[in-house]
């Protein structure tokens, strides 16, 4: 019986020693054909589809059995030469009219995983009405396949770079000339991935100097995951009490999310660059509109809105949700707890490079220094302090904890009361003082995480600790 392929919170990973197989890949490549060709026969054009992949072990293979099996279901596909940042291949869509794409990639998970990432025609993620259609049709005709060399000959494959018009559609978005003028000290970090050089060499044009750290592609990553948290980022916090900077910018495994780090090392986590680069929006880009955040991002996104009367849409975990709010909303900004960020005016995708340039932007209109602007932040919207855990957690047991959760959630949390329990996507407990408490199974991975936020690390830790008691319970 063929293996059960289902897509989570954005798209479709597993183990590399497991169920992601070439075979697979060519089973899910086939559904999306038959999806992609329905839906450009409804529409009367000839589908034209993207394919890349990031720079772990074997993914440009991968990529080139999605491209032959697409190739050979009559659709013309741009295969990348190299490994290209997902939001550069989300705009490829756009920027060509094509009917979708795929990213072969796992994102922020360890280098044992890799993924399948599906891209609409709308240049985002697929929302799961698409990605439920896909599964449906999965199996129901055999996997077709064209030889690369001889669909390249034929003019169905087609090599060549996406990542032009994205860095030049990225330019022409961020206000590159006052970033030169501030003239900052910029450190980035690619963590092996495919951000590479970008953000270096678009501020190079501009004369500012960018100094990048783990830029060559690694598919073990250097031994750490590609996720942009304070655990897998000591080799860049030891640079930077080395070197004087104003700020380091870090993007993810596929370049899609963004984090930072300030000059003396300490860890920005991805929180605080959503609210910074919200404050951005409204006060220096005067732009207006909904927001849309995750249920597990931070409450001081809630804290702004309020002061600025914006309406605040919540979401469940996975950027797909958000998209889907800013394809049919007026929305000035939205954002995960991951990083993952996307802005007014620009597609409906997460963008690491595009939210770091964004956040220099911001820096040079403020003209202060990283950790002075977020004490102020502090001072006029109340502290917030994050923490996380991920545990290793079985799969059978995860609904019997979520039910458990709900049936008894945290009463006392901290010496404040429970004030609200939100679970339509895990559970979150919500005490009176706005401090929370949240656990949720992950989207792509056999993992539990915990997040908690309150006022101080240390209440924030604590929380963390209860979550990992009340999960023992089950």
């Amino acid at each position: 019986m063929p293996t059960p392929i289902r897509f989570g919170t954005d798209g479709w990973r597993a183990l590399m020693t497991g169920e992601f197989t070439f075979e697979n890949v060519r089973r899910a490549t086939q559904a999306a054909a038959t999806y992609w060709r329905e839906a450009a026969t409804r529409k009367g054009i000839a589908p034209r589809a993207v394919v890349s992949y990031d720079t772990r072990r074997q993914s440009d293979k991968f990529a080139a059995a999605v491209a032959e099996v697409l190739a050979a279901n009559d659709i013309t596909t741009l295969y990348t030469r190299h490994p290209t940042p997902t939001p550069a291949v989300s705009y490829a869509i756009k920027d060509r009219g094509l009917i979708g794409g795929i990213m072969i990639t796992a994102s922020h998970n360890p280098p044992e995983f890799n993924g399948f990432k599906i891209k609409a025609d709308f240049a985002g993620s697929a929302d799961a009405e698409m990605t439920d259609a896909i599964e449906r049709l999965l199996d129901r005709e055999p996997p077709r396949s064209l030889p690369f060399e001889q669909a390249r000959g034929q003019g169905r494959i087609i090599v060549g770079s996406v990542s032009g018009p994205h860095r030049a559609a990225v330019e022409r978005f961020v206000d590159m000339n006052r970033i030169a003028k501030a003239s900052p000290r910029v450190v980035v970090d690619s963590m092996h991935g495919c951000g590479l050089h970008e953000i270096e060499g678009m501020l190079a044009l501009r004369g500012v100097m960018a100094t990048t750290l783990r830029a060559d592609p690694d598919p073990l990553f250097g031994g750490v995951n590609p996720e942009p948290i304070a655990p897998n980022l000591h080799t860049l916090s030891s640079y930077l009490r080395a070197h004087q900077t104003d700020i380091a910018l870090v993007t993810d495994g596929d370049a899609d999310r963004i984090a930072a780090m300030a000059p003396n090392g300490e860890f920005i986590t991805t929180h605080y660059c959503f609210a910074m680069l919200l404050l951005h929006m409204i006060r220096h880009r005067k732009q207006t509109g909904c927001v849309v955040k995750a249920l597990n991002a931070t409450v001081m996104v809630d804290r702004i809105c309020a002061k600025q009367g914006l309406t605040l849409l919540e979401t469940p975990v996975g950027f797909k949700w958000i998209a889907k709010h800013m394809r049919e909303r007026d929305v000035l900004m939205g954002g995960e707890e991951s990083g993952g960020l996307g802005f007014k005016g620009w597609i409906p995708e997460r963008d690491g490079i595009l939210a770091g340039l964004l956040l220099l932007e911001f820096l040079a209109c403020e003209r202060k220094p990283v950790l002075q602007i977020m004490a102020e932040m502090d001072a006029e919207f109340g502290a917030s302090r994050y923490a996380r855990a991920d545990i290793v957690y079985p799969l059978e047991k995860r609904e019997p904890l979520m039910r458990w959760l709900r049936e008894h959630p945290q009463q006392d949390m901290l010496g404040s009361p429970l004030a609200d329990v939100k679970n339509f996507d895990g559970v979150k407990m919500i005490a009176r003082d706005g401090s929370w408490l949240m656990l949720r199974g992950s989207g792509t991975e056999p993992v539990l995480r915990i997040y908690a936020e309150s006022d101080k690390q240390a209440r924030a830790e604590a929380l963390v600790e209860i979550g990992w008691q009340m999960a023992a319970k089950v």
